[in-house]
């Protein structure tokens, strides 16, 4: 997975170079991008102990040279952003809250930080950056699932306030069971945001397809009497008993809110990270699993920008020399 910044006489950190007293040291002066990859196996196992020679690295098609390399976890500055729209109500929410515990307790490092933001017909932030774990899980709690989905407009928030993070590495986590419905921006949108940046973006659809489109139980009315009453100008209609008396909405998933991998994949795929749609909210938890474990297991690369910063849009493409191997990597990146 790869994600970069391109950094304008803006200091570079030396991976592995930790000093006492100053910190990361840092080089300046140059424009260097920063990739992080992820190495797989066909089966999906992380490939460890490659070294710098084994990536092959190229800018616009052009080969690069590989001047910053590291192979250690990194902290990592992480966002959560979770759907609490009436369709996650019950279980699902559950489940959600109990994979996020799990997730926050996988990360290890002390340097690494954490924000939480929860959307419905809108987007709240439920707790701010922070390295106390027990803040963002009292934050969960609180959460409720009721309303639309306003899922771009959750993830345009998340990416910027991600950018905003302490750590080189920067992520975005968001877990949904359903299409947007009620953002103010478009995919479009959030697609333009996530190539310009340098969050890697990953998102875990539950996929309500096994459901019935309205989980409504049968209902049974009164017989209505005939002919049909037709209320006069000035009074009311009839009220016949049991008409009004509907189930609530609030929990069901019409057909058109369904989940739409596609858009997430379309989110994902252009920042280095991913989709993974799972079948049941049983499964959330092995999910945001597999997504922390990878954080921990990707390789950092740096090269010096061969182009001016020119507003362009730059391609990526990272290879390793053992064909076999299947690897993931940014896509691009703007030179502004």
């Amino acid at each position: 997975m790869a994600a970069l910044t391109v950094a304008s006489t803006v200091a570079w950190v030396l991976y592995g170079q930790l000093d006492a007293q100053d910190g990361f040291r840092f080089r300046s002066g140059v424009d260097l991008v920063n990739v992080t990859v992820t190495v797989t196996d066909r089966s999906g196992r992380f490939v460890p102990n490659l070294r710098q020679t084994d990536f092959l690295v190229y800018d616009d098609d052009q080969p690069i040279e590989v001047t910053h390399f590291s192979a250690d976890r990194v902290p990592v500055s992480l966002g959560i952003v979770l759907d609490s729209s009436g369709s996650m109500a019950g279980d699902k929410i559950e489940r959600a809250r109990a994979s996020i515990e799990r997730f926050l307790d996988q990360l290890d490092d002390p340097d690494d930080e954490v924000f939480l933001y929860a959307f419905a017909s809108d987007v709240r932030l439920v707790h701010d950056w922070t390295n106390n774990r027990d803040g963002v899980s009292a934050g969960l709690r609180r959460v409720d699932a009721v309303g639309g989905t306003a899922m771009y407009d959750g993830v345009i928030e998340g990416v910027r306030k991600a950018q905003g993070g302490h750590n080189r590495k920067k992520a975005l986590v968001l877990i949904s069971d359903g299409n947007d419905t009620s953002s103010s921006r478009g995919l479009r949108d959030v697609r333009r945001l996530v190539r310009d940046g340098e969050v890697l973006v990953y998102a875990i659809g539950i996929d309500g397809s096994a459901e019935p489109a309205i989980r409504m139980p049968p209902q049974t009315f009164p017989p209505t009497p005939f002919p049909f009453p037709i209320p006069r100008r000035g009074r009311p209609a009839t009220r016949w008993p049991g008409l009004s008396q509907f189930p609530p909405t609030a929990g069901r998933m019409a057909a058109g809110d369904r989940l739409n991998a596609q858009a997430l994949r379309e989110i994902t795929d252009d920042s280095g990270g991913r989709t993974e749609v799972v079948r049941n909210a049983r499964d959330l938890t092995p999910a945001t699993a597999s997504i922390a474990d990878e954080l921990s297991r990707q390789y950092s690369l740096g090269y010096t920008s061969p182009g001016n910063r020119d507003g362009r849009w730059h391609s990526i493409r990272v290879e390793v020399r053992d064909r076999s191997v299947q690897v993931r990597a940014r896509r691009g990146y703007t030179a502004s």
